[in-house]
């Protein structure tokens, strides 16, 4: 049986959107203060206050002497998976909000871990109908195209051991691999992903990946755009505008990882 797609709540309740998102944050990121996550979820720094502590209450973060609070023991990483994520994070954070400028559509990161992808960055567009974040969720990887871009860089044999490896509890959405290892061969050679409501009804996102120094694919970079608003034609250009982003973030990162 298929995975049905993501859609949002009809009654969101924005407090635990919050919660979850902090949690998630420190989770990838390691340490912030009160005012470091009130600005990242847009609130007062009393209400980020407030779930900080109930975070910590439930032992999802614990709080340092002086101002930080870190991941709890329920949300422990090892230490190089925060750091790894939170430099790149930052590098690719000011080139994806020029990204939004340029496009006018919300854009993302995501990573892979297995077969599973998640979005580490979201920046909205200021549309008012616009693809609202997706900072935290987790999405089968085949149903996002930044996903799809760092299956394609597996090997037929890895992908098939990725999947196989799959408990059925994990299998509801197993796609058929034949199918999928021509996809990727597609990708691969094109260098960018389009994903067509497979993720979600209504959403059409267009993707490259980003690279390290030695040309390892570390995440995917898209666009997020609603799809009556998609354009076919514009493809080539949004590819090309997503490409000039992943290539600053690239550079970015090299420079980071050098100091």
């Amino acid at each position: 049986m298929e995975k049905p797609q993501k859609t949002p709540p009809a009654y969101a309740i924005a407090s635990v959107d919050h919660a979850l998102r902090l949690a998630t944050i420190l989770q990838l990121e390691g340490n912030l203060t009160v005012a470091e996550a009130a600005e990242r979820l847009g609130v007062a720094r009393s209400t980020a206050h407030r779930l900080l502590q109930m975070l910590v209450y439930r032992d999802f973060a614990v709080q340092h002497p002086g101002r930080q609070y870190g991941a709890g023991p329920v949300l422990e990483l090892a230490e190089h998976s925060r750091s790894a994520t939170s430099l790149l994070r930052s590098a690719a954070l000011p080139h994806m909000e020029l990204l939004v400028q340029a496009v006018g559509e919300s854009a993302n990161l995501t990573i892979r871990t297995g077969v599973e992808a998640r979005f580490i960055v979201s920046v909205e567009s200021a549309q008012v109908l616009r693809v609202g974040s997706r900072e935290g969720m987790v999405f089968p990887a085949h149903r996002l195209s930044g996903g799809l871009l760092l299956l394609a860089e597996l090997s037929a044999d890895e992908l098939g051991q990725a999947y196989e490896s799959r408990s059925d509890a994990d299998a509801t959405d197993q796609p058929d691999l034949p199918k999928l290892r021509a996809e990727l061969a597609r990708i691969h050679k094109q260098g960018f992903a389009v994903n067509q409501g497979r993720s979600e009804r209504g959403v059409v996102a267009v993707g490259v990946p980003v690279r390290d120094a030695n040309g390892k694919a570390l995440a995917g970079l898209s666009v997020s755009i609603p799809s009556v608003r998609y354009d076919r034609q514009h493809l080539p250009s949004l590819v090309a505008t997503l490409r000039m982003a992943a290539d600053r973030i690239e550079a970015d990162l090299a420079r980071r990882t050098l100091i």
